[in-house]
C-alpha cells in the first residue's frame, strides 16, 4: 500500500537546498503540521496531541483541526491543509473509506500523510498504530481467568463502524467466548465511547437481568459510566470492570479495586513514533514506515507503577 516516494522526496529535498516554497519544510528551521482529527483534543486524542507537539523542535507549528465526527468536514479541513503545502499532515480519520480521496489528493500535492489511531483504507501513508485485538485479547484472557463457570457478561462496543471498536470485539471474542462457551454474553451495545452511553446501557440492563458478573467496554468512558450504573443499583461489588486507555481516573480505580482492569494505549510511545516521522518528513523526506506499539495491561497487581 505504501510505494516508495524517492521522487518526491528528491524534489522536496531539492526544493528546500534552493529555498523554494510550497514542498514542506526545512529540517530545524520550523515548518507547519496539521493533527487532522475525528474528534476534540481530548483523553487518548488529546493526549496524542500534545505528545506530538512536546516532540516537535522548536519552531514548528502544530495545529490541531476538529472534524467533531463528521467525515465531511474532515475532508474539507485536509483538502484546505492540503492547499497550504505544510510539512506533513497527521490523520485520526472519522471515516477510513471518505476520506481516500483527500489522501489521494495529499500523495499528488507531494504531502506526506501520517496516520495513526484510526485506520486509512486507501492511498499511501506511513502510519504509527496499535494491534487493536491484542487489547481485546488481553480482556478476554483477563476474564477467562478470573470468571466462574456459567459466568453472564455484558459488552460495551465503541462505534460498530470503525475497525478499532470491531477488532477490540473480535480479540476479546476469540479470546474469552470462543475458549470458554459456559460464558454467556447477555447484551452487547455500541456505546460509542461515551461514559453517557456506557451508563445508560449498563442502567437499562441492570434492570433486565439479575446477574450480571462482568462488563467489558472498547475503553474506559463506556467502562467509567457502566460502573457508576453499577454503583447506583448497589451491584458493583464482585463484578469485573475492564476497559481500554489507562486514562488516569481508570488507572486510579484499578488501583482502588473499583474496576478491575484497564488496557494501556500507549499515547506517550505513539506520540514519540508519530513525532520521529514528522521529522523525517520535516527533513524533506517523505515516511513510509510502519510503526506498531503494543498495548499494556494493568491491573490491581501492577497499576501503582503507572499512576
Amino acid at each position: 500500500m505504501k510505494k516508495s516516494f524517492k521522487a518526491i522526496a528528491a524534489s522536496c529535498a531539492l526544493a528546500t537546498l534552493l529555498a523554494l516554497p510550497g514542498c514542506g519544510s526545512q529540517s530545524g528551521a520550523g515548518g507547519k503540521v496539521y493533527f487532522a482529527a475525528h474528534a476534540e483534543a481530548t483523553d487518548f486524542t488529546g493526549k496524542l496531541y500534545e505528545g506530538v507537539k512536546a516532540h516537535m523542535p522548536q519552531g514548528v507549528d502544530v495545529e490541531f483541526l476538529n472534524a467533531n465526527g463528521d467525515a465531511n468536514l474532515q475532508i474539507d479541513q485536509l483538502n484546505e491543509a492540503i492547499a497550504q503545502k505544510p510539512a506533513a499532515i497527521v490523520v485520526l480519520a472519522v471515516d477510513g473509506d471518505a476520506v481516500i480521496p483527500a489522501i489521494e489528493k495529499a500523495n499528488e500535492a507531494g504531502v506526506p500523510v501520517i496516520a495513526t489511531n484510526r485506520d486509512l483504507n486507501g492511498g499511501k501513508f506511513a502510519s504509527v498504530m496499535s494491534d487493536e485485538k491484542q487489547a481485546g485479547r488481553l480482556q478476554g484472557e483477563y476474564l477467562v481467568k478470573h470468571l466462574p463457570q456459567g459466568a453472564k457478561i455484558v459488552y460495551l462496543m465503541g462505534e460498530s463502524s470503525q475497525s478499532s471498536a470491531r477488532m477490540r470485539w473480535e480479540g476479546f471474542k476469540e479470546a474469552c467466548l470462543d475458549k470458554r462457551s459456559d460464558i454467556q454474553l447477555l447484551a452487547k451495545a455500541d456505546g460509542n465511547w461515551s461514559e453517557a452511553e456506557g451508563l445508560k446501557d449498563m442502567t437499562l440492563w441492570l434492570q433486565v437481568y439479575p446477574q450480571i458478573d462482568a462488563v467489558v467496554a472498547g475503553n474506559d468512558n463506556m467502562a467509567w459510566g457502566a460502573l457508576k450504573a453499577l454503583k447506583a443499583a448497589g451491584r458493583d461489588q464482585g463484578v469485573i470492570v475492564s476497559g481500554v486507555d489507562a486514562m488516569d481516573y481508570a488507572v486510579k480505580a484499578v488501583a482502588a479495586g473499583e474496576m478491575s482492569q484497564t488496557i494501556k494505549q500507549d499515547a506517550d510511545k505513539t506520540a514519540e513514533g508519530i513525532a520521529d516521522l514528522l521529522k523525517t518528513a520535516l527533513s524533506g523526506t517523505v515516511p513510509t514506515d510502519e510503526v506498531k506499539v503494543p498495548f499494556t495491561e494493568i491491573i490491581k497487581e501492577n497499576a501503582a507503577q503507572f499512576k
